[in-house]
């Protein structure tokens, strides 16, 4: 009867302990609250992530706080920046989220911490606290990604219980522009004292004083993923021949640099490894068949190497393979047939290489394959609806740029849905493919340059707004009226075909519009004033090469965005109005070759991030303004071909990013500023990668352009437009000397200043300027000789001095001699070769010399010769006469030649006889 009232009281007890519905969190220890608090106040919080972090509140209701559910003790500290989720997307900006500042050692006081996760922090290059090799009880630390810098401390070595490890990276999201310092270990021995350790990961740490590395993280038995990315590793110990990774599953040292074989240890680890990434090393050598071994394999990422050769058979021994990445290295010769027999096969990417013949048949008997890619190959054959009938889960498509002949029939129903299709740069036409109107999930489609001729078909502009990202139709010869037309896609290019009518209108989601050389027509005050229903995003508009015309417009306003607008060869005309500033952000602006006139707009002094003005060929007038020294970003300005007139102001000298500079044609007038070496970027020979890119998340997607005269023709510089360095002062009026500052410009390519009124002479050291591929200074008034250093200008390929008042010899050198004699005449006072007119006479600094040097050698040869007959005579006769008529020296004489030649003969008799009974002896 006792029993029943005893359970009650102990179920009453111990209900009373446990967490209710309304207080689901036990109450924390009050020593390891203060010791949180401690380390809220050395951090640094600017999103007020902490603000739970209170006295006054139960420490295990925190965020980022997890106590036991019994105890109340802190186990883990979760405090990764929320703004990245563990599938890699963003829902706020990092920076404003990432703690800083310091590490406090109160965690010390954290007695069963096990987990802390302080990932995509900013900590500035803060070194690692080597307090944290203390807390025993860590099984889970991951530092990565939160700009910690310097040693890693061994002290980590003492966490035997830690099973995760995750260091290195910076974050690269932060804002700051400093460059922090990176981790680095001076030995890894220390890690092998983590026993427990299944998950290593290291990234961006320089470990390349560590030679064991491969000998050391194989003593970890329980270790199932090694990743050591983008560490500075340059040696795999290929001499090795076995390793002890029992348990490894996944071993990832990609982007480090191997510069060698693949080593034969990797082979052996046939019983558990599934993922193996070698990517962005430089490994060589051609691929062993022994890698058919590896039979678990799942993934294997090759990609971005050197290796050679073929791509061997074995591969399809890989049964349960589902990615293989061998893009951008070196293989040669077929597709190997036995990837047919990969039938988990998935993701197969072998683009960049230099594969040749044809598609094997078992390539398209894959049936999970989803994504194929041999773009930028040699590859050829047909490819038809037969082919690709058992391909019903692909998604990604890219046969660009090979020779595949993609032939189907009009009514053809392909059994896949896809998301991306390239097919640029292959034989897809003649007609325009109908089967693409049956895809309804495509996001980006790349059809240019792929031999379509003929009118778009009805159903295509209401079809492809569908497709989100990108449609390039680009330089096919597809036709048809676009007035209308609704465009609704990102990225939108249409560019060289024959569209006719108005421009089509856009939704404010476009990005990017080319629509360039086509044969558009109509006011382009229609396209720019059009109405919108949201705030446009529109960042590059190129309607450069076709018949737009009319004034432009004032309604810049509704494009907000704009960063490269190209309105070039068209027929515009009027001012350019002042209301164009209103594009703060733009970087690129296109006027050339219509029929502007007025003066340049004071207004485009605010547009500070404009780093390319393009207003050439048109009627612009009146000086160049001073305040174009305000736009530091310049990095190209042509102002060619209008009336512009005046001195060119010195303030230019202010562009030191400049590396195109082009006024001619003109008719400015004045000195040549002295100050033209300030252009700092024509004074170095580096190139920064990053000018004139057009990115759209962080994929660069065009390059701007510009149509320079070099050589006396027009060259339209695109893609390569950031390596040009030019100056162009032609065909204006300017005088006085050519500033001797110019030769400081080292990395200057084209420099021009023909037809203008120069005088004085060419500067003496004009010969340091190294990079010069041509020069100009025809049709000028220079003086004096041409100066010797000229001739060490060996990368000169074009030259031109002629009309000019020069005089004396033509320096002799290779180079100077190879241009023909148009490129010095009309200075009547040259000489020399390659004009037919001797140095005869000498008139000016260096003829007297030789002339003296010439008569006193001529006056010196007579008795040159005379000398030497009187010297032979004298010599045969004092000789041969003696022995002709002086009986007993005669015999003499011949006795001693006969016995000199018995001498010589009985020494090289018995040499040989010593060296035959040597050679004997030694065979015996």
């Amino acid at each position: 009867m006792m029993v029943f009232p005893l359970f009650w009281f102990l179920f009453s007890i111990v209900s009373s302990t446990l967490p209710t519905q309304e207080n689901t969190f036990p109450p924390c220890n009050e020593t390891e609250k203060h010791a949180l608090l401690r380390v809220k106040h050395a951090l640094y919080d600017p999103g007020n992530r902490l603000s739970s972090w209170s006295a006054h509140e139960n420490c295990c209701e925190w965020n980022g706080v997890h106590c036991h559910n019994i105890t109340g003790r802190v186990i883990e500290l979760h405090l990764r920046n929320p703004c990245w989720s563990d599938s890699g997307e963003l829902s706020c900006i990092v920076s404003s989220f990432s703690l800083g500042g310091k590490v406090s050692p109160a965690l010390l006081q954290l007695e069963f911490l096990n987990h802390l996760d302080l990932r995509l922090n900013e900590f500035g290059g803060a070194p690692i606290p080597s307090f944290l090799g203390s807390i025993r009880s860590l099984t889970y630390l991951d530092l990565s990604d939160s700009s910690f810098g310097g040693l890693i401390p061994p002290q980590l070595g003492n966490l035997s219980n830690l099973r995760y490890l995750i260091l290195g990276g910076s974050n690269y999201f932060s804002t700051s522009k400093q460059e922090l310092p990176s981790l680095y270990v001076e030995s890894l021995h220390w890690i092998s004292y983590l026993s427990s350790l299944e998950y290593l990961a290291m990234y961006q740490v320089d470990l390349h004083m560590e030679v064991y590395w491969v000998e050391l993280t194989s003593r970890l038995s329980s270790l199932s993923k090694l990743a050591l990315d983008d560490c500075k590793l340059d040696n795999m110990s290929p001499s090795l021949k076995y390793v002890n990774f029992t348990s490894l599953t996944s071993l990832s040292i990609s982007r480090n640099h191997f510069i060698h074989e693949i080593p034969n240890w990797l082979f052996n680890l046939n019983t558990s490894l599934l993922h193996l990434d070698l990517r962005g090393n430089q490994l060589t050598g051609q691929i062993p068949e022994c890698l058919g071994q590896l039979k678990r394999l799942e993934s294997l990422s090759l990609q971005y190497n050197s290796f050679t050769g073929q791509i061997p058979e074995c591969f399809g021994q890989l049964k349960c393979l589902e990615s293989l990445s061998l893009y951008f290295n070196s293989f040669d010769g077929p597709i190997p047939s036995s990837l047919g027999n990969l039938s988990s096969l998935a993701s197969l990417d072998l683009s960049g290489n230099r594969l040749n013949g044809t598609l094997p048949s078992s390539l398209w008997l894959l049936p999970n394959l989803v994504y194929l890619d041999i773009r930028k190959n040699s590859l050829a054959g047909r490819v038809s609806e037969a082919h690709l009938k058992k391909l019903s889960k692909l998604k990604w498509l890219d046969l660009s740029s090979t020779s595949v002949l993609f032939k189907v029939k009009p009514n053809w129903v392909p059994p896949f849905q896809l998301k991306y299709l390239d097919m640029s740069s292959c034989h897809l036409g003649p007609n325009f493919p109908t089967w693409l109107q049956t895809q309804t999930s495509l996001l980006y489609l790349d059809i240019s340059n792929s031999g379509i001729i003929g009118i778009a078909p009805t159903w295509l502009w209401k079809w492809a707004s569908r497709i989100n990202e990108r449609i390039d139709l680009s330089n096919n010869q597809i036709s048809g009226n676009l007035s209308g037309v609704w465009l609704n896609n990102i990225l939108i290019h249409l560019n060289s075909n024959c569209f006719t009518g108005l421009l089509p209108a856009l939704s404010s989601n476009v990005i990017v519009l080319n629509v360039a050389n086509n044969s558009f027509s109509g006011p382009i005050s229609q396209f720019l004033c059009q109405k919108l229903n949201e705030i446009s995003q529109l960042e590059a508009l190129d309607l450069s090469n076709n018949d737009l015309s009319g004034e432009l417009p004032q309604c810049w306003k509704s494009w907000p965005s704009l960063s490269h607008l190209n309105l070039g060869n068209n027929n515009l005309s009027g001012k350019i109005p002042n209301s164009i500033s209103s594009l703060i952000w733009l970087k690129a602006l296109h006027l050339r070759n219509n029929s502007f006139s007025g003066s340049i707009p004071s207004s485009l002094r605010d547009c500070t991030f404009l780093g390319l003005l393009d207003l050439s060929d048109n009627q612009l007038l009146g000086n160049i303004p001073t305040w174009i020294g305000e736009l530091t970003a310049l990095n190209a300005l042509s102002l060619r071909s209008n009336k512009f007139i005046g001195e060119i102001p010195s303030q230019v000298c202010r562009l030191s990013s400049l590396i195109v500079l082009d006024l001619a044609n003109n008719e400015l007038f004045g000195i040549i500023p002295k100050c033209f070496n300030n252009f700092s970027l024509m004074v170095a020979k580096e190139t920064s990668n990053d000018l004139f890119a057009l990115q759209y998340l962080g994929y660069e997607i065009d390059d701007e352009s510009l149509v320079l005269m070099t050589i006396g023709r027009e060259f339209e510089y695109e893609g390569i437009l950031k390596y040009m360095r030019m100056i162009d002062l032609s065909s204006n009026n300017l005088s006085g000397l050519i500033p001797t500052e110019l030769s400081q410009l080292d990395g200057l390519l084209y420099l021009n200043m023909s037809r203008n009124h120069l005088m004085g002479s060419i500067p003496e050291k004009i010969g340091r300027m190294t990079s010069l591929l041509s020069l100009d200074l025809s049709t000028n008034r220079l003086l004096g000789e041409i100066p010797q250093s000229l001739a060490s200008l060996t990368f000169l390929n074009h030259l031109n001095l002629s009309h000019n008042q020069l005089q004396g010899r033509i320096p002799l050198s290779t180079q100077l001699q190879s241009f023909d004699a148009f490129s010095y005449i009309d200075n009547a006072q040259l000489c020399g070769a390659p004009l037919k007119k001797n140095c005869t006479q000498d008139g000016e600094s260096q003829i007297s010399v030789d002339i003296i040097e010439e008569n006193k050698a001529s006056s010196e040869m007579p008795w040159f010769y005379i000398s030497m007959g009187l010297g032979f005579i004298v010599g045969f006769w004092g000789v041969c006469g003696a022995l002709i008529f002086k009986k007993k020296w005669r015999y003499a004489y011949f006795q001693f030649v006969y016995d000199m030649r018995d001498w010589v003969f009985v020494a090289i008799a018995v040499r040989l006889n010593w060296f035959q009974r040597l050679f004997t002896e030694a065979i015996e």
